[in-house]
């Protein structure tokens, strides 16, 4: 065969004569994004993603299709190859309706391959739900007990009757993989002799250790208190999460090769400045650890408290004098933290201080439910208007009667106050749980916000000092929910890599295709409940810091994992169509307009068909035609309404699909799979 030789993006590559610009590319290791060819079919030309631009020539080539001339010059990547390609993308995906991701890995701010673990489960392989979970979180048992589970908010379970109890489950392999004699810990990869040293042992800078350690780096986590885990560790109470559980978790981390330095204070021990000379990278991730003022009279009395402050105390073994009358001020998860644990100290009244109503709190309901369970009182529509004291000391707090107004910036109503109306109640102790902010001494040369938080950049973490990053509560808007943090130790961890081996960080968010739901889809589903975590009894648990939860059993938790409706795509991790949508960003939405109807269907017994996934590509009609010799399905129809369908009158012509099965092989979206 007579050789040719052509330049593909600067490299000079020899090539057959007669070869399509494709075949060479492919021939010399060179990708050429591509959706409707194989080498087993005739050329198509349908997809548009293929393109080069050739020297000389005025108009861009289907690469699928044009023939490599000896001497061609061609680029795959120019600006003008980009701009057809992204919009070839947005036209296949503005009518895609198709689930890359369940609504439940969507809503997960790590972005955990839920449908992934919950399989496993439900198939009795706990390691590899494990194995799993770890590629987004390094703290699996921890998290899986206080997450507040966005997840479960977005189950589509819910529209049969209730979602999956993710979190649990979560907990539940996690505390299997510890339990055995060899829990899992990935493999790291060879030593990179690069430094990176992490400030702050909480669930942010653990995760970005534990994720840069398995790179090769050389990591360690310096932490100011006595014990890893950050606020999970000082800011959660025992009977939520046990601090033996989080040490255990923190043990795997260290044996993926992280050092962990404790009782180092920033300014104290070291200075910031010493840790960045002696580093190729750092990051900060010191959370929130100052609680917010109440803004009232008499919020300066003795006797008045920070939720964060008072949960730290309690978690570092102190005993705590609150008296027999607690108030706590708040409606968020840690207000229903104070509140329980006040309880557990030994007041005899505690009331929780809340101005919108329980429908509004932030806070989890089951916690709000627990906590009435234990004895709690909450007054909602009421405002501390002034806490009361003698000789220093509070002695009450003047509570403003509130009503609902307006809904604000957020959506939800705006309390107001009722004119006249207040209520006086007696106590010893008042625990503000309205906020944290961060405290960032020590940090010279940090950019702050207005608010005293650390500016980074949202999308890779980078601060505007070199080689300096941020992450978790610390950061831009404040403090958030633990998994929040995690998710940003992971991006500050694959941003760090990404310096560290000098590649761009200069990320995009992902693109997902998300399918179009309505309730009635799922009409036809047998109902099975949700499995109920059985907790201990309330008036057992009041009087002490044990464990609330008892746990599933083997046979619920495999029952409950079973459950899930598997909505994410069976073939994302192959998926062409997903890979290529995200080497650049892009928005489908900008040709929103008249789509094909979506549907699946199993005339070809074996093998279902998604037709809201198929884009057309019509590699399935032709291998089954041109290379298998079945012809059983076709193009229908003529225009924008073509659609592909089985095209046969007798059933038994499907016999060959069971033994065949190429047209799935080939399909690159997913639109087909073997039942």
């Amino acid at each position: 065969m007579e050789k040719i030789k052509v330049t593909i993006n600067g490299k000079i590559v020899s090539a057959e004569k007669g070869d399509t610009i494709l075949n060479a590319a492919m021939r010399n290791g060179i990708e050429i994004p591509n959706m409707c060819y194989d080498k087993s079919v005739k050329v198509y030309g349908a997809c548009g993603l293929c393109v080069v631009e050739a020297e000389g020539m005025p108009k861009l080539l289907r690469a699928c299709s044009a023939i490599a001339i000896d001497g061609m010059v061609i680029s795959t990547d120019t600006p003008r190859v980009r701009e057809a390609r992204k919009i070839a993308l947005e036209l296949i995906m503005s009518d895609h309706d198709g689930d890359c991701k369940g609504p439940c890995s969507l809503h997960c701010p790590a972005g955990t391959d839920v449908q992934g673990y919950l399989k496993a489960i439900a198939n009795g392989d706990d390691r590899e739900a494990v194995r799993i979970i770890k590629e987004k979180i390094p703290l699996p048992a921890s998290i899986g007990r206080v997450c507040p589970h966005p997840c479960e908010k977005n189950c589509r379970r819910k529209y049969v009757e209730e979602p999956l109890s993710i979190a649990y489950l979560k907990a539940f392999a996690a505390d299997n993989d510890l339990a055995s004699e060899n829990p899992y810990v990935p493999e790291r990869k060879p030593d990179s002799g690069k430094v990176v040293s992490i400030i702050g042992g909480g669930p942010a800078g653990l995760s970005a250790a534990y994720y840069l350690s398995l790179c090769g780096h050389n990591v360690t986590v310096y932490d100011a208190m006595p014990e890893m885990g950050g606020m999970l560790r000082y800011g959660i109470p025992e009977y939520r999460l046990p601090a033996s559980v989080l040490a255990r978790e923190v043990d795997m981390i260290s044996c993926a090769g992280v050092e962990m330095k404790n009782n180092v204070k920033i300014g104290r021990d070291i200075t910031f400045d010493e840790i960045r000379e002696n580093s190729d990278a750092v990051l900060v991730a010191i959370g929130a650890w100052k609680s917010s003022g109440i803004g009232c009279a008499g919020e300066n009395l003795d006797g008045v408290i920070g939720g964060i402050d008072f949960l730290r105390r309690v978690n570092c073994g102190e005993k705590v004098d609150i008296g027999k009358n607690v108030a706590v001020v708040g409606g968020g998860n840690t207000a229903m933290d104070a509140c329980r644990t006040a309880i557990r100290c030994g007041a005899e009244n505690v009331y929780v201080i809340y101005r919108r109503t329980r429908a509004e709190a932030p806070a989890e309901d089951i916690e709000i439910t627990e906590a009435i369970e234990e004895g709690v009182e909450f007054k909602f529509l009421t405002n501390p208007d002034e806490i009361v004291g003698e000789n220093g000391k509070v002695t009450a707090v003047r509570l403003q009667i509130m009503e609902l107004g307006e809904p604000d910036a957020s959506g939800r109503r705006s309390p107001i106050p009722v004119e006249g109306k207040f209520e006086t109640i007696e106590i010893d102790t008042l625990i503000s749980a309205i906020g944290q902010k961060c405290d960032p001494i020590g940090f010279d040369g940090l950019p702050l916000s207005s608010r005293r938080t650390i500016t980074a950049d949202e999308k890779n973490c980078a601060t505007a000092l070199e080689g300096v990053f941020a992450a978790g509560d610390a950061t831009n808007r404040g403090a958030s929910i633990a998994i929040d943090a995690i998710a940003e130790g992971n991006t500050a961890a694959k941003a760090i890599n990404a310096y560290l081996i000098g590649l761009p960080i200069d990320f995009h968010k992902p693109y997902y295709s998300e399918k179009k739901i309505v309730p009635e889809m799922f009409s036809g589903k047998e109902k099975r409940p949700r499995a109920i975590m059985p907790v201990k009894d309330p008036v057992v648990r009041r009087g002490n810091f044990d464990q609330v939860i008892n746990g599933f059993s083997e046979e619920i938790a495999r029952r409950e994992a079973g459950r899930c409706l598997e909505c994410g795509c069976h073939d994302y991790k192959e998926c062409k169509l997903i890979r290529y949508a995200n080497l650049a960003p892009i928005d489908p939405h900008r040709f929103d307009g008249s789509e094909h109807e979506s549907y699946k269907e199993q005339k070809l017994g074996v093998i279902e068909r998604d037709q809201g996934k198929c884009i057309l590509c019509n590699l399935c009609v032709r291998v089954c035609s041109e290379e298998v010799g079945a012809g059983l399905l076709g193009l229908v129809g003529r225009g924008f309404t073509t659609v592909i369908r089985p095209e046969f009158r007798d059933s038994s012509k499907t016999e060959i699909c069971k033994s065949c099965g190429r047209c799935v092989e080939l399909c690159p979206t997913g639109a087909l799979r073997i039942l």
